[in-house]
């Protein structure tokens, strides 16, 4: 079974994957084909040439846990460059895993992309990725987000922080603890890290580094009214509309791209340190277009993907490359988190902060 853990089937998993069953029917999740995409620009002959086409024509199957409109962008410059059609479901990390899950009788996807390393850990670590180790521009990434064998490769990165509503906070908590003071009581949303990749890589991450005393900052925020508000998107809707002041473990590429788009957002990294989240892809094992998939990686590594990357406000996955327009690594505060403990503990946490937080 495929979960945020390996080797061990997971309750929290299988809830997910009931629950996003039964939603598929009602369209929770997008499908869309490359066949409609239009070139991504003047990149693509570059793109090209540090990208080899291997293989032209045919098509890809992806699933990818966001953004939209950067899924979209990418599967578009692929397509141009390489002929190759891309049939696209868009969704979770959750949601992903729990489609792999219902699919694993008849595999369907060539390569996924996922909003949390600790379950790309978990498809090695249960044998289902295809090694790539000679994928272009792999030696360029940051090797403590990728796999030295090929296993996965995370082309983007986002990181988590407090984010909050401007017009509604004068002066935004500077530290984690602070969200459990009374000056934010019933003002706090957390999104749910049974949907969220990203905030269950916060919390397995933040009690990694903090260890069982970790889970007093849970219970204080609990105690303090901070409320488990769905994924991402849905944690953030009730601070842009003034219902929610604050974010915990908010997204900051939303609130980036949010920012800019005029809504009242801005973000804080707590000076204690957060976590950087990866966003990895892989090649399945299953994979149906194998030479497809690889083509596929070479391009996501590709200085005009993640130039793709950096326009939506996301960490590029290539230490060679910087964004312009948000923090970089070098600027956020991190804690010293353990990506093993946190892969082998990511279901029980889950589990035990659903309880805590229904």
């Amino acid at each position: 079974m495929f979960g945020m853990k390996s080797s061990k089937k997971s309750a929290t998993l299988l809830l997910t994957a009931v629950m996003s069953l039964s939603l598929f029917g009602c369209s929770t999740g997008n499908t869309t084909t490359g066949n409609t995409a239009q070139p991504a620009g003047e990149g693509n002959a570059a793109a090209a040439a540090e990208a080899p086409n291997k293989a032209a024509g045919g098509k890809l199957v992806l699933y990818s846990a966001g953004p939209q409109k950067l899924a979209d962008n990418i599967v578009n410059g692929f397509t141009a460059m390489t002929g190759i059609e891309v049939e696209m479901f868009q969704g979770t990390t959750g949601k992903i895993l729990a489609r792999m899950e219902a699919e694993k009788a008849n595999p369907v996807a060539d390569v996924v992309i996922l909003a949390s390393l600790p379950s790309a850990q978990a498809l090695k670590a249960d044998g289902l990725t295809l090694p790539y180790p000679e994928a272009a521009n792999a030696d360029k990434l940051n090797k403590e987000w990728s796999d030295a064998d090929g296993n996965y490769f995370s082309s983007s990165a986002s990181a988590l922080g407090i984010v909050y509503n401007s017009k509604l906070v004068a002066t935004p908590p500077t530290s984690w603890a602070e969200l459990a003071t009374s000056a934010w009581k019933d003002k706090v949303n957390i999104p749910d890290p049974t949907l969220s990749g990203s905030a269950l890589d916060f919390i397995t991450g933040y009690l990694s580094a903090n260890g069982e005393k970790g889970w007093d900052l849970l219970d204080a925020y609990k105690a303090n009214g901070v409320a488990m508000a769905g994924a991402n998107q849905e944690a953030l809707d009730p601070v842009i509309t003034g219902a929610k002041s604050i974010v915990a473990a908010g997204v900051d590429y939303m609130a980036y791209s949010a920012k800019a788009k005029g809504e009242p957002l801005d973000i804080v990294y707590p000076e204690e340190g957060t976590v950087i989240s990866p966003r990895p892809a892989a090649i399945l094992k299953s994979s149906p277009n194998v030479e497809n998939a690889k083509a596929f990686i070479d391009y996501l590594l590709s200085d005009e993907a993640q130039k793709l990357v950096t326009d939506a406000y996301l960490i590029p996955g290539r230490e060679d490359i910087e964004a312009t327009n948000r923090a970089n690594v070098k600027d956020i505060p991190q804690l010293k988190v353990d990506w093993n403990w946190m892969s082998e503990h990511g279901d029980e946490t889950a589990a035990r902060f659903s309880e805590t937080f229904k």
